[in-house]
């Protein structure tokens, strides 16, 4: 092939590529312009309310723990070996007030308490002679007084003296010294016998009968069981809003079985580890429907009221107390003050009354950052422009 048809056929692409080239700048611009939308600014909506304070009253509901009202140690008094009483020293048995719990051995000590009253007796009747020569007019009394000692039984009431004479007289025989040695010796022998201080059960038991104890020893603990209160802990800022003498209610998870209860008092002292201060509710227990010691309740509190506030939900507020006010179409920082917390909500005051405050939380936004409030959007039109060229395009 000849260089002329080599040139030939490069300089008719040349040509064909530049005609098609322009060609198609033609018919571009040819092409009718598209129509410009115009631009509009998208707002955020966002759940609002205006801010109208009013009395509030904010029930509490927590859960607690039945405690026994009385929780004691059982401990001997006195040395020696356990004797039954009247029931079995066992974990979990039950007595009433008053009942004979267990003694300690106590025979050589009650003979030597007799034979100190017969000693006093004997001494008593030596007296009586001289106090009918020395003292007539007391006569009668003291001999009275003789004729009620009883062995077997605590010494009756000294006669009160009142005779200076009389006094020197006594006290010069041994009287007074003899009379309160004894009442001493009868203190003594009655911490032998261990006796229920109120209705209950045993929790816990150490020695059991025929086992030798020394003063002091813990033979168990009991608790009472007729009085159960429930210890229920609560955040100290909510703690105020609970007083004593509140009537509660008192039932299960399930809401079965709702008890009466009164808020008999409140500790005066924080819980390190929880930071929470205990609420002690009383409810009496029946046969037929017992609260047991251990028992975990729900009580509803009733709630005192809560003047001139607001409440709203807690995931509105960020760090700790800011909530989002809008001020002309804008977000705008505002601290509040808050008064209760609750599970879901909060009671607040402390920002001017008609305040539009956001209601929600909201995620990735900036104070003056403009919004429109859910429900009260503006009605978007269109302009003239766009409805003439939708009706050329027709």
């Amino acid at each position: 092939m000849s260089w002329r048809k080599i040139t030939f056929i490069v300089v008719a692409l040349i040509v064909l590529l530049g005609g098609s080239a322009a060609l198609s700048e033609l018919f571009v611009s040819m092409k009718p312009e598209p129509m410009k939308k115009p631009e509009l600014t998208l707002k955020r909506s966002v759940k609002a309310e205006k801010v109208v304070y009013s009395d509030i009253v904010s029930p509490l509901t927590v859960q607690g723990r039945a405690v026994s009202g009385s929780e004691v140690v059982l401990v001997a008094e006195a040395a020696g070996k356990i004797e039954p009483g009247t029931l079995r020293l066992r974990k979990g048995t039950m007595f009433k007030k008053g009942q004979l719990l267990a003694e300690i051995y106590k025979d050589e000590v009650e003979l030597a308490l007799k034979a100190r009253k017969s000693s006093f007796m004997s001494t008593m009747i030596s007296l009586l002679p001289d106090i009918k020569v020395d003292f007539p007019e007391v006569l009668p009394v003291y001999e009275d007084f003789f004729r009620k000692i009883d062995l077997n039984k605590s010494l009756p009431e000294l006669p009160e003296v009142k005779n200076e004479k009389l006094k020197i007289f006594l006290a010069s025989r041994g009287v007074f010294n003899e009379y309160f040695g004894i009442q001493q010796d009868e203190k003594k022998l009655s911490r032998h016998s261990l006796y229920a201080p109120f209705d209950g059960t045993f929790t816990q038991i150490n020695y059991e009968v025929g086992a030798y104890v020394n003063t002091g020893a813990q033979i168990g603990r009991m608790i009472r069981t007729d009085n159960v209160e429930i210890e229920v802990p609560v955040a100290n800022g909510d703690s105020k809003w609970i007083k004593v003498g509140d009537k509660v209610d008192v039932y299960d998870n399930d809401s079965d079985g709702i008890k009466q209860g009164t808020v008999v008092r409140k500790s005066n002292f924080i819980d390190e580890a929880t930071q929470s201060r205990s609420i002690f509710v009383e409810v009496q227990s029946s046969p037929s429907d017992e609260l047991l010691t251990g028992e975990y309740k729900v009580v509803d509190f009733p709630g005192h009221k809560i003047m001139h506030s607001m409440e709203i939900p807690r995931n509105a507020v960020f760090n700790s107390n800011v909530v989002y006010a809008i001020v002309d179409g804008q977000l705008k920082k505002r601290e509040i003050n808050i008064l209760k917390t609750n599970e879901t909500t909060l009671i607040f005051n402390g920002i001017e009354a008609g305040t539009k405050i956001v209601v929600e939380p909201l995620i990735n936004v900036k104070e003056n950052t403009p919004v429109n409030i859910l429900g009260e959007e503006p009605v978007q039109q269109q302009g003239k422009g766009s409805a003439k060229s939708n009706k050329e395009q027709a």
